[in-house]
């Protein structure tokens, strides 16, 4: 038998290696509909545990990013209202879905939060001189809103939005505050510049991404015009869908100085990647002689070597005949 070179082995090993990545790369695109169709969770915003949890969001995980369109979305007001289609709809430990957004459609890293209620307009005035004599100039549509509607809760028709998330106004929302109690998610007074998703991190007590003007004592989520508005159709990038944990870990680890790098993996998650690794280079030294005794012990294999006797033995007596 000839002997293979070793670089054209190495040049079809990579070639494989780069063929099997490429191919799913497209399954996932083909899954997802978005491009990329992974991201790696970089902050603690969204943990539901300190130490990590397999279903929640944690830093170092990879969230796979299901392309949707905005109307489609369903948010934590809508899950939780009875009345409502999307009743009992959850995502990734709590109501309603999670959804990965540009802030004020910049660039930058985008934003994995949970969409917490919808606001959309009712009525509406025609704009004279690039103004509104009343209700908010919607710039980006170029309408006046004068009156806002929120699905999934019994607001309608309203100038501004208030509402109590304590399960009676609409579904309930723990803040996790021990302060005076377990408060509730208290929308205050706001009127939204343009129709939108509020949006809130699991983890971040009920400080909206919207700021102040929605949620009292809220910091906000800032890009580099200010404080993220309600959150428009052009700048939803997609829906969180499945979680492969741990395995963003490694990109954290050799980020540049624009990621927080891996101060907010969980420490189990260490451990947990620490042991897929071993696990994956372990697997081949055990499963090759297993894989080789099941070949050998195969009847299709003993069959063959049956018959490759059988036709040695026949070739023998073959060429004995032809001698005498």
């Amino acid at each position: 038998m000839a002997k293979q070179d070793p670089l054209l082995g190495l040049v079809r090993e990579i070639i494989l290696a780069v063929g099997m990545i490429a191919i799913i790369i497209l399954a996932l695109w083909a899954h997802t509909g978005s491009m990329p169709p992974l991201v790696v969770v970089e902050s603690s915003s969204m943990i539901h545990d300190k130490s990590g949890e397999v279903g929640s969001i944690d830093a170092g995980d990879l969230i796979l990013v299901h392309k949707r369109e905005w109307s489609d979305v369903i948010t934590f007001a809508e899950a939780t209202d009875t009345t409502n289609a999307n009743f009992g709809h959850e995502s990734h430990g709590l109501a309603g879905d999670v959804i990965i957004y540009e802030r004020n459609g910049e660039e930058g890293t985008p934003i994995i939060h949970r969409a917490i209620l919808r606001v959309i307009p009712n009525r509406t005035a025609v704009v004279v001189n690039n103004s509104c004599e009343e209700g908010v100039h919607d710039q980006s549509v170029g309408i006046c809103i004068l009156s806002w509607d929120v699905p999934g809760t019994e607001i309608r028709d309203a100038e501004n939005i208030s509402i109590s998330f304590d399960g009676i106004s609409a579904g309930r929302y723990d803040c996790g505050v021990e302060a005076h109690g377990n408060m509730i998610l208290n929308v205050v007074e706001w009127r939204p510049e343009h129709s939108g998703f509020l949006t809130l991190g699991d983890n971040n007590h009920c400080s909206v991404d919207q700021g102040s003007k929605a949620v009292p004592g809220s910091s906000g989520v800032y890009s580099a015009s200010g404080v993220v508005g309600p959150v428009k159709a052009d700048w939803l990038i997609g829906v969180a869908g499945g979680e492969i944990p741990w395995l963003g870990v490694v990109k954290l680890m050799v980020s540049g100085d624009d990621s927080p790098g891996i101060i907010h993996v969980p420490n189990s998650s260490f451990f947990w990647l620490a042991g897929l690794i071993v696990a994956l280079l372990l697997a081949p030294i055990i499963l090759e002689p297993i894989g080789k005794r099941m070949i050998a012990t195969s009847p299709e294999l003993i069959e063959a070597q049956r018959e490759d006797a059988l036709d040695a033995v026949v070739s023998l007596l073959g060429e004995e005949e032809e001698e005498e």
